[in-house]
């Protein structure tokens, strides 16, 4: 199923929660799924939300490679950023456990950023943090480490698991300071159209609690309407999906 830019800008104007939110509509899956648990964190916080495709890997720096660096992996890993459907998001598994050292660092970001990818997420950890800041790349990890170890990626464009769920070569991802939540491409676009009007739905309750004046009772009536617009929107889908 194609992906258009547009549909990614559209998925891009909202945060990851309320993307989360826009799922649970469609029920299409689980609510407990689908997205990563609290061990990944934003290092960049500040940074809006990074929309893309799963270049995956894994990463390992407890002892040296069988041959070759982490730099002569890259170059494979960077040519198959070719086979995804748009702007990747690479993400690695870092099968040291726990992390031995840095999955990445300013080189690496700037690699991946150069040839069009849009962020990093790795159950490892990171590094060089000033300077991948400067070059506007956002990144997610599980914590700090200084120094790289002996960095290598063993393997490119397989499955992974990172932060409690598999991830997919080519799976949809968004991410922010909120966390990373994979997004299924079969509801893509459906999600980036009626985005505004979720947001739209839940902001009545917001901005009656915002109002001069507002009491239980006005609370109660939002929530009802609320509710109701949502209810709809989820009707409207799912009939969307018999038809």
């Amino acid at each position: 199923m194609t992906i258009t830019p547009e549909t990614l800008a559209k998925l891009r104007s909202f945060d990851t929660p309320t993307i989360c939110n826009i799922i649970e509509v469609f029920e299409v899956r689980p609510r407990n799924t689908g997205f990563m648990d609290d061990r990944i964190k934003a290092c960049f916080p500040e940074m809006p939300p990074v929309v893309g495709f799963a270049a995956t890997a894994t990463f390992r720096s407890s002892a040296p490679p069988q041959k070759g660096d982490v730099y002569s992996a890259m170059e494979d890993q960077v040519a198959r950023f070719s086979e995804l459907s748009g702007p990747p998001v690479v993400v690695f598994q870092d099968v040291d456990s726990p992390p031995v050292a840095a999955t990445f660092g300013e080189i690496m970001c700037t690699t991946y950023q150069t040839f069009g990818a849009t962020g990093l997420i790795t159950s490892g950890a990171a590094r060089d943090l000033d300077q991948v800041r400067r070059i506007g790349f956002s990144v997610f990890s599980s914590g700090i480490i200084s120094a790289h170890g002996y960095c290598h990626i063993p393997k490119v464009h397989v499955p992974v698991h990172v932060g409690g769920i598999a991830i997919y070569p080519d799976d949809l991802l968004h991410a922010d300071c909120n966390g990373v939540t994979t997004i299924p491409r079969e509801i893509a676009s459906e999600v980036a159209d009626v985005g505004a009007e979720f947001v739209a739905a839940e902001n009545i309750i917001l901005e009656t609690l915002h109002k001069e004046g507002a009491n239980y009772q006005l609370f109660l009536t939002a929530r009802a309407e609320s509710k109701e617009r949502i209810q709809a929107l989820r009707k409207r889908v799912s009939r969307a999906k018999v038809d």
